[in-house]
């Protein structure tokens, strides 16, 4: 949540979803019954450092961290907490004081604390002890989420092992002391809600949401045989489509081949965040994919689509709604439809917090587009959502590489095998493997994958940037920057033979020899470089130059036969 949300919170009275409590030195000790509460009603945020009229009171900042730390550790701890649901507190600087932030998400699941069931009203928290009101909470719950379906007949082992190591390296890579890591496979899933007893059936097993996470793509299809997302690109064949991923895998791979389809057919812009260069392209589309992963109806058939169209990208899902029509960014309350898949990506770092989402994509579009034109978020049945995209030609010089800096694996490990890059499967230039020699292996043994024609490059056929090392020089792009559009395939390709045919130019140089302009082209060589195509050789920017890595150099020599 941005610190503009928070200041939101602040002018806004005591309810059912917004709980203040003063807690200058300690975490307060009716936190939890709070936090109970707002899980088993429909969640909300409780704001540390602030009396019941709203006014700031501070934390120490002494204090802060500890109790940070001391508050996502107990909500992992069933004595405080059970089901255990992983806070994530953050703390901000408003006025001068430090305040304590608490997004508590609305649960699929019945909470109680120190044994006691809470629930939340106008007054506050309340325990509840009778059996026809807990019923009632558990009956609520169950008809709305239906994530928490148990299956009692599911097993650990009909879910797939390496998906589970995937996972360790993504909340690894986000949180390296996250107490999942240091559990089995199966305490993970109890801990993460996903092992569960249906206190109204006795019923005790894994859940959809389980299944939907780690399970093999038979198991998903034998329990919701409606399940799939449809991917299509539809710029030029309106009708149809140009091109089409039929998604069916589990959730976790799922973004990853969405994200792909993604990459593949968008441009990208750098931004700066702070002092790093960001993908805007992953960075907005992330919380699309993940939106539409994490919120859909998977007992609804409807099928799912992402659709890329000339001026905007259309997101389709069922939805089990909370209201209808627009929604109003600066004025609504995020309701997580699959609150157990929800809090999973969360910890994987796929997500960052409830309702960010919504904010990070208004926040970033129009950098992103160059235009004024809005997103759309509408409510119902389906839920609808309208992202617009930059016109043909607006970003094509801009387009750069993600897969370097912003990963969607978010740090796999290289060292257990798995992949950097998008969809989780390509070798990196430095994992170690020959890849150049792989590649001259393709290049040479025949056909042009890259047209996906019958022309060879040892055929003699032409290309745009010249003849058989033109495309030499593509099929390198192609496979040591995967996932880029044609253009930017193009430009780096012609890029590759200026600094073969001209080594030791420098950037003033390769401006005037393309017309692109300085920015363009800097990032284009940055892009090279960081691939290990290029290397700068010199003392400075004013008496060196770009030359060809040699064995990139030697691929394009290559006599052909």
């Amino acid at each position: 949540m941005s610190l503009e949300r928070v200041n939101r919170l602040l002018t806004r009275s005591e309810g059912v979803q917004l709980e203040f409590k003063q807690a200058a030195t300690a975490v307060p000790g009716n936190l939890f019954e709070t936090v109970c509460a707002m899980l088993n009603r429909e969640g909300g945020d409780v704001l540390l450092g602030v009396k019941d009229d709203g006014t700031i009171a501070g934390v120490v900042a002494t204090r802060v961290q500890a109790m940070l730390a001391e508050i996502a550790s107990l909500s992992n701890n069933p004595q405080k907490l059970n089901p255990p649901h992983m806070l994530q507190p953050v703390s901000y600087l408003v006025g001068g004081h430090n305040i304590i932030h608490v997004p508590v998400p609305v649960s699929s699941q019945v909470h109680h604390s120190a044994n006691v069931v809470y629930d939340r009203g106008h007054e506050g928290d309340y325990r509840i002890t009778g059996a026809a009101q807990i019923a009632e909470i558990h009956n609520r719950k169950r008809s709305h989420y239906t994530e928490g379906q148990v299956y009692a007949h599911l097993r650990l082992g009909q879910f797939v092992p390496h998906l589970f190591a995937k996972a360790r390296n993504l909340i690894s890579s986000h949180n390296p002391d996250h107490p999942w890591l240091a559990v089995d496979n199966e305490q993970m899933m109890r801990l993460a809600g996903l092992y569960r007893t249906d206190a109204t059936t006795g019923q005790e097993g894994y859940t959809l949401a389980a299944a939907l996470l780690f399970g093999t793509d038979e198991l998903i299809h034998s329990i919701v045989p409606h399940y799939k997302t449809d991917a299509l690109l539809r710029v030029n064949d309106l009708q149809r489509y140009d091109d089409r991923a039929d998604v069916r895998t589990n959730l976790i791979e799922a973004y990853e081949q969405l994200m792909a389809f993604v990459a593949k057919h968008l441009p990208d812009k750098f931004y700066l965040q702070g002092s790093q260069r960001r993908s805007l392209r992953t960075l907005i589309f992330r919380e699309v994919v993940a939106n539409t992963l994490v919120h859909r109806e998977y007992t609804n058939a409807y099928p799912a689509k992402l659709v890329i169209g000339p001026d905007n990208v259309t997101v389709e899902n069922a939805n089990n709604p909370h209201g209808n029509g627009p929604i109003d960014v600066n004025a609504f309350s995020s309701y997580p439809k699959n609150p157990t898949i929800a809090r999973f990506f969360i910890q994987l770092g796929r997500v960052e917090e409830l309702g960010s989402g919504v904010m990070n994509i208004h926040r970033l579009i129009n950098e992103y587009t160059g235009n004024q034109v809005r997103p759309q978020f509408i409510e119902g049945v389906v839920f609808r959502t309208v992202i617009p995209v930059p016109a043909e030609g607006d970003t094509a010089n801009d387009t750069v590489n993600d897969t370097a800096n912003d990963t969607v694996n978010g740090g796999a490990n290289a060292g257990t095998g798995e992949s950097d890059t998008i969809n989780g499967g390509a070798d990196t230039v430095n994992d170690g493997s020959d890849t150049i020699n792989e590649l001259t292996d393709t290049i040479n043994g025949g056909a042009n994958a890259g047209t996906g024609g019958s022309d060879t490059i040892n055929g003699g056929a032409k290309s745009e940037n010249g003849g058989a090392k033109g495309q030499i020089a593509e099929a390198i792009v192609v496979q040591l920057i995967p996932l880029q559009t044609k253009k930017v395939i193009d430009n780096l390709s012609q890029l590759i033979l200026l600094v073969d045919g001209q080594p030791g130019l420098r950037l003033p140089d390769y401006v005037k020899l393309t017309g692109w302009k300085l920015r363009t082209a800097e990032r284009y060589l940055g892009i090279l470089a960081k691939a290990n195509i290029v290397e700068f050789k010199g003392e400075s920017t004013k008496t060196g130059g770009y030359f060809l890595n040699e064995n990139i150099s030697s691929q394009l020599e290559r006599p052909q036969s």
